[in-house]
């Protein structure tokens, strides 16, 4: 199941979204029944601009609160386990505070955010959820007043800047959306670089952690977050042009690329065999909108014993069709034969290629050299 993979996805995110503000605690533990709230928030910061600039979530963050979010669209149980800790941890404030010969006040208590992608008209009744429309935007349901209680339906909210960090949590359309508006933002956001690379290892780990294949709403999510590499690769050359230092930026996005391969192959195969590792120069040699598809078609091969030889098949298959040219049969002929050979005599090929000719390669394997 991948639900694990977005809830650390979405946990980490909101870590990052909200630390600047304040203390963030993951998982904490609740009452004798050992359950954990997913994200209990206090503010310590006053940060008027970096509060705007996270707009709807921003203004949560202004009071302590407890953030639960859902990747599947919540349940009646699922509202009444969250209700459950935010009682919880309620009584252990008022506990605390007891202990301390401290009084409560009732703006120290938190408030409880769920955030679902989606909510039904019979679930958001059942909990006699309404909304206040005078201070919150469309989607954002409110349970009675003194629960402090709130349904966030995030298919409901407004596509605007403002919703943009709560929509980055949603899913399917309203969630590939929300990643293609934060690739647009301006350089200078403080929240763009960080959520990119969040949202790159949400791919990455939706592509190496499954054993099984992925549903078609994560698949689609997989090839939303493609720009996200391509536009990382561009910005790191952009980047070296300002500086005026073409020729390290190059290199640097060659490592880039390679490092990212390492570490897929790594968490997808185990072991970086002799044999496998001779590749990956000349593969992080490709250009990044190669580099990005070849990415994405290894995601797709199982991980497993069976297919580690179709994804180094699949690298050969890409430096040579990048070296020598259009791919064919013989091509694929001479990579059968290519892939057969010691890790010792590919260290000596492999570097050669960009200087062969498809005749050279053919001659270099038929000699045995």
């Amino acid at each position: 199941m991948t639900r694990f993979i977005h809830d650390r996805f979405a946990k980490d995110y909101l870590e990052e979204a909200l630390s600047p503000l304040g203390i963030v605690t993951l998982n904490l533990e609740v009452s004798s029944e050992v359950r954990f709230v997913d994200v209990f928030f206090t503010p310590t910061t006053v940060a008027s601009d970096y509060t705007e600039r996270l707009g709807t979530l921003g203004k949560m963050a202004t009071s302590p609160a407890i953030f639960e979010p859902f990747r599947n669209p919540v349940s009646n149980a699922g509202i009444s386990s969250c209700l459950g800790k935010l009682f919880d941890v309620r009584a252990e404030l008022e506990r605390r505070g007891r202990r301390e010969n401290l009084r409560v006040d009732e703006i120290a208590l938190p408030n409880l955010w769920i955030l679902t992608p989606t909510a039904s008209a019979d679930l958001l009744e059942g909990f006699h959820a309404t909304l206040d429309l005078n201070n919150w935007l469309p989607g954002i349901y409110f349970l009675g007043k003194y629960l402090r209680s709130a349904i966030v339906a995030i298919h409901q909210l407004p596509v605007t800047e403002e919703t943009l960090w709560l929509r980055l949590l949603g899913r399917g359309k309203v969630q590939q959306q929300a990643i293609a508006e934060l690739t647009s933002l301006p350089f200078d956001n403080p929240l763009r670089t960080n959520a990119l690379e969040l949202v790159y290892q949400l791919q990455s780990n939706l592509a190496t952690n499954q054993s099984q294949s992925l549903d078609r709403e994560d698949r689609e999510l997989v090839m939303a977050i493609a720009p996200v590499f391509q536009q990382k690769l561009a910005e790191a050359e952009q980047k070296g042009r300002q500086e005026g230092r073409q020729e390290g930026t190059e290199q640097g996005r060659q490592e880039a690329q390679r490092s990212m391969l390492e570490n897929f192959w790594q968490v997808r195969f185990g072991k970086l065999d002799l044999g496998i590792t001779d590749w990956f120069a000349p593969v992080s040699v490709l250009p990044a909108a190669e580099f990005t598809t070849l990415f994405l078609q290894l995601s797709t091969i199982s991980a497993d014993e069976t297919g580690k030889p179709q994804a180094l098949r699949l690298l050969a298959e890409n430096v040579l069709k990048f070296y020598l040219g259009e791919f064919d049969d013989s091509l694929a002929n001479l990579i059968s034969i290519l892939l057969e050979r010691s890790p010792e005599d590919l260290s000596l090929l492999l570097p050669q290629l960009p200087q062969l000719s498809i005749e050279e390669l053919r001659a270099w394997l038929n000699d045995g050299k």
